[in-house]
């Protein structure tokens, strides 16, 4: 069994390097001694393809061959002690990383460990594309060789500081916050150091193409689980039920996208799984992550209810006490406030 002891780990650091604030830091992002039966990582849906322009290498060109792309990156948690047995999946939003779910800009603990404190298996990914999930850089390498930019994406986007702050609904303009904004705006620097360009636009079928079945070649492998998708990954919960219906037994939507409409099959793949569709504060803001996300998604839980068996709640936090959410509301001061009510709702919710 591997234990993480934050006072254990504060002395072996003094020991080998004279470094005990990071070992306090490390205690206090993990909120304490966290018990776990297994840690490990993986990598699911990885598929071959060819490449006649694999890169240039300090020998000289690569000779044409075979590359994997559409994996998906898988960080996993196993606790010592689970009080469900169902996983929980975490699922992160455009422009990022699983590392939304880990330790918060500010050194807090993440809802990754903090599920796994209360009893839950937890899956962390990187979906194809992000992180350290990997891209195809065939059409850039040929871009570059034969002097043509036309194999190339319309755009691989990157979410720039001044986007990021009123889109993610931390204030009103960059560098003002909310008076009663719940995110750690002194750390924002390290969230921006968080974002990843979106190089799923080099995978064949973009996110849509790539992250719902590498969603569900993981649910293939580890069986039912409850999957909590944000933001950009809305549209994945949707098409991942549609894909795997047996196997998604719950939803919980965090200020889903709805770039992508579900189709009717897959609004009728809902039929008995409960979803929880979540939204912070601000939706007044005028930023398309507000009141119109909301009410896109407001119009999808009403399809689900419906359906005979339809089982959507939508839930804005400041209506059940929660205010001065984000669109991180993963990373806000108040996160593990969030979360117990996320798992509350599973405890009451989900058989």
């Amino acid at each position: 069994m591997l234990h993480i002891d934050g006072k254990i780990a504060a002395i072996a650091c003094a020991l080998v390097v004279g470094c005990t604030s990071v070992g306090t830091a490390a205690a206090a992002s993990l909120g304490g001694p966290l018990a776990l039966s297994d840690e490990g990582m993986f990598f699911v849906h990885a598929k071959p393809a060819a490449s006649r322009y694999p890169g240039v290498s300090p020998a000289g060109p690569a000779r044409p061959g075979t590359v994997m792309v559409n994996q998906m990156y898988v960080h996993y948690r196993i606790p010592a002690v689970r009080t469900s047995a169902l996983p929980i999946v975490l699922v992160h939003g455009g422009g990022l990383s699983g590392m939304s779910y880990e330790t918060t800009p500010d050194g807090r603990e993440g809802w990754a460990t903090y599920f796994a404190r209360k009893g839950h298996a937890v899956y962390v990914v990187d979906t194809p594309g992000r992180g350290r999930s990997g891209f195809n850089a065939t059409a850039i390498n040929e871009a570059k060789a034969e002097g043509n930019v036309s194999a190339l994406p319309p755009s691989v986007l990157m979410v720039t500081a001044e986007l990021a702050w009123p889109l993610f609904r931390f204030g009103p303009s960059h560098g003002t916050a909310y008076p009663d904004s719940q995110f750690p705006v002194e750390a924002f620097p390290k969230f921006a150091a968080q974002g990843v360009p979106f190089a799923e636009a080099l995978l064949e079928g973009g996110g849509m193409g790539t992250a719902p079945p590498a969603l569900a070649a993981l649910l293939d492998d580890i069986g039912p689980a409850i999957v909590v998708v944000h933001s950009l990954a809305g549209p994945f919960a949707d098409a991942l039920v549609g894909l795997r219906p047996a196997l998604v037994k719950a939803v919980v939507n965090i200020e889903g996208a709805q770039s992508v409409l579900p189709t009717d099959a897959q609004v009728a793949a809902y039929r008995g799984v409960p979803v929880l569709e979540l939204f912070g504060d601000h939706l007044d803001a005028p930023v398309f992550t507000g009141q119109p996300r909301y009410e896109a998604r407001k119009a999808v839980v009403e399809r689900i209810n419906r359906l005979e068996g339809g089982r959507a709640t939508l839930v804005r936090l400041p209506d059940v006490g929660l205010k001065g959410n984000s669109h991180m509301m993963m990373q806000d001061r108040n996160n593990l406030q969030v979360a117990d009510f996320i798992l509350g709702w599973i405890a009451d919710t989900v058989r």
